[in-house]
């Protein structure tokens, strides 16, 4: 995975807690809803970049 959507990854996740504060602290539920969902967007996406990864590694070591 490289840095820059590590990056990216986190920083999603991070706006994620902070509209899910946000929203908990004005009862805003639709906020809140959008901050949880954001961090399941920067979740997923990171996993997905640890498969992709994970196969590049399998590849490599076949090739050896």
């Amino acid at each position: 995975m490289g840095l820059a959507d590590k990056a990216q990854n986190k920083a999603e996740d991070v706006k994620g807690h902070a509209k899910e504060g946000a929203g908990k602290a004005t009862d805003n539920e639709r906020l809140e809803a959008e901050g949880r969902a954001d961090q399941t967007k920067a979740h997923a996406k990171d996993a997905g970049e640890k498969v992709k990864d994970a196969g590049k590694d399998v590849k490599d070591a076949f090739k050896s």
